[in-house]
């Protein structure tokens, strides 16, 4: 009975990052079907204000552009991602890695200062001691968004988010795309993906 009641007073305390619910990859607007590898990829660009009001931490006013990564695995062996990387490559073939989160912590933390933009592979380092700077409610959202590099079970579908910083860069997404290589099944590296960050036009009759 204690037992019960502490986790009914914990839920009712929460108030962590709670993005929306995750669906099959296809069933997003953004994706692309390997079918023979049984894979679906989804890209879900968080670029406008009511998808960004799930965040605490306002990313696009300092410059990040959030973007939420689907991975739908329909065939029957798990998806390795530990080789996984991931590169958003902008209209004019600028490549730019995700994000690491001591990126996103000093960004937060010194949102005036344009920080050297360095080369990250997935997977997202480990814990680290975060700035003081950054209230715990803002370092425990971004450790809770951040895409996590665990295997995709048959199945199943995992999801989070990769930030990306475009600071600089006018109109990041036009003609932009994710690139996407690395996963394995088994010991078979998959094809890679090559996502448009905007769905095409449907062709006018």
């Amino acid at each position: 009975m204690l037992c019960a009641l502490a986790m009914v007073a914990a839920r009712a305390g929460d108030k962590g990052f709670h993005p929306p619910p995750v669906a099959h990859a296809k069933t997003y607007p953004i994706h692309e079907v390997h079918a023979d590898e049984g894979v679906v990829i989804a890209i879900d660009p968080y670029d406008s204000p009511d998808k960004t009001a799930i965040f605490r931490v306002k990313y696009r006013a300092i410059d990040f552009l959030p973007v939420r990564l689907i991975i739908s695995n329909d065939g029957s062996q798990p998806l390795l991602l530990d080789d996984l990387k991931v590169q958003y490559v902008t209209a004019h073939h600028d490549k730019l890695e995700p994000a690491d989160k001591e990126d996103i912590f000093r960004r937060i933390a010194h949102p005036e200062k344009i920080t050297k933009k360095s080369p990250v592979r997935l997977p997202i380092p480990g814990p680290r001691k975060r700035p003081t700077a950054i209230d715990k409610d803002s370092a425990e959202e971004v450790d809770s968004a951040l895409f996590v590099t665990v295997p995709v079970t048959p199945q199943s579908t995992n999801s989070g988010f990769l930030f990306f910083d475009v600071r600089d860069i006018d109109d990041p997404e036009a003609g932009a795309h994710l690139y996407i290589s690395g996963i394995r099944s088994g010991t078979k590296e998959l094809f890679y993906f090559d996502i448009p960050l905007s769905k095409p036009n449907p062709p006018s009759n």
